[in-house]
């Protein structure tokens, strides 16, 4: 591996949407009974830009996210992941970091944002600081590391999968703890034709998807019934992906799996949430599902595109979002020492949020 004089590393990571087998990717089911999750990653990104803290500086590191942190020493950081990814990844505490955060949707909202954020700070650390790059399975494995072990935070393992690689995935969980990723092998007109018919919903609150899990993997074997059809729903979705039926059964589909979803936890959903849906549903979606946890966030639908207008208007007074799906997952965009850009800034619609 090649060393680097890098003094100041960008690293972009994408947020995704799950769409099956969510809740089937925590460890408390997937090393009893085996899990999988079909999702994208989407062209709305996680910035880190890390460099080495000027020594002359009166501070040892420099953090900007919600907040902005001076602080003297690695322990009196706020930041619990970069906090921990320094002593995780046996950084030199005596060289200061300036670390900055930007995102182009909020956290807290059910598309993955915090582990996009770990893998994006561990992409960027590791090539600041020893000069190397990890294979994106190892940059997964890492983040999940840190994250459900080091942090002990309650997270399943898809959205690390899922920032890392980029793309349309099948991502497998096996019971002896291994997991795969598999392009979910769909031709490109398909996607675009699945892609064209999803609308992602904002609703504009956020939560601890964290209390939210806990609720749903405490007595997780009284669940097991519906984890199972949950689990055996995402290769009947990705058989109907590579078919050349009418996608509207995926929609369908997807209507099933989010009553399945509800199903596992009352903190779930709420009152808001379910008029949402059944509005969405009521002026022509197929089906959908709230991002993430539950609790708030994101939702996506499934609404064939001739019914889209009718859908947006029922629910103008909430952000629509648009996006396509992306297909590169956490990218080094930007090296100092090299003095170019690495990889190409896509261009995309924002919202104002």
């Amino acid at each position: 591996m090649l060393k680097s004089s890098t003094n100041w590393i960008i690293s972009r990571t994408p947020y995704r949407i799950s769409f099956f087998g969510g809740g089937t990717d925590y460890p408390e089911w997937y090393l009893k009974e085996g899990g999988a999750v079909l999702s994208t990653t989407i062209d709305k990104y996680c910035y880190l830009s890390c460099r080495f803290l000027p020594r002359f500086y009166n501070i040892k590191h420099r953090i900007v996210w919600s907040h902005i942190e001076t602080v003297s020493s690695t322990h009196e950081i706020l930041h619990p992941v970069v906090r921990e990814a320094i002593r995780f990844l046996e950084l030199d505490e005596d060289a200061g970091f300036e670390i900055h955060h930007q995102g182009d949707l909020p956290a807290r909202s059910g598309i993955g944002s915090s582990s996009s954020f770990t893998v994006g700070l561990l992409n960027a650390l590791v090539q600041l600081n020893k000069g190397i790059s990890w294979g994106k399975q190892e940059l997964a494995l890492k983040a999940i590391e840190l994250e459900q072990q080091v942090l002990r935070e309650k997270v399943g393992s898809q959205d690390q999968m899922a920032a890392s690689h980029g793309g349309l995935n099948l991502i497998r969980f096996s019971e002896n703890g291994s997991i795969k990723v598999q392009s979910a092998d769909i031709g490109e007109a398909r996607v675009r034709e699945l892609e064209s018919n999803l609308c992602l919903l904002y609703l504009g609150t956020n939560r601890l998807g964290s209390e939210i899990a806990s609720s749903i993997t405490s007595n997780i074997d009284q669940k097991a019934s519906a984890l199972r059809h949950m689990h055996s729903m995402v290769d009947e979705a990705v058989s109907i992906l590579k078919g050349d039926g009418d996608l509207s059964n995926w929609g369908r589909l997807l209507h099933e799996s989010w009553l399945l979803k509800k199903s596992l936890s009352r903190k779930v959903t709420n009152t808001l949430i379910d008029h949402v849906y059944e509005t969405a549903r009521t002026h022509g979606a197929l089906g959908g599902k709230l991002l993430g946890a539950g609790g708030t966030g994101f939702m996506i639908f499934y609404v064939p595109m001739e019914n889209q207008p009718a859908v947006i208007n029922a629910l103008s007074h909430y952000f629509w979002v648009p996006f396509n799906f992306e297909f590169e997952g956490s990218s080094i965009i930007y090296d100092a020492s090299n003095q170019q850009k690495l990889v190409s800034q896509k261009t995309g619609s924002y919202i104002p949020l």
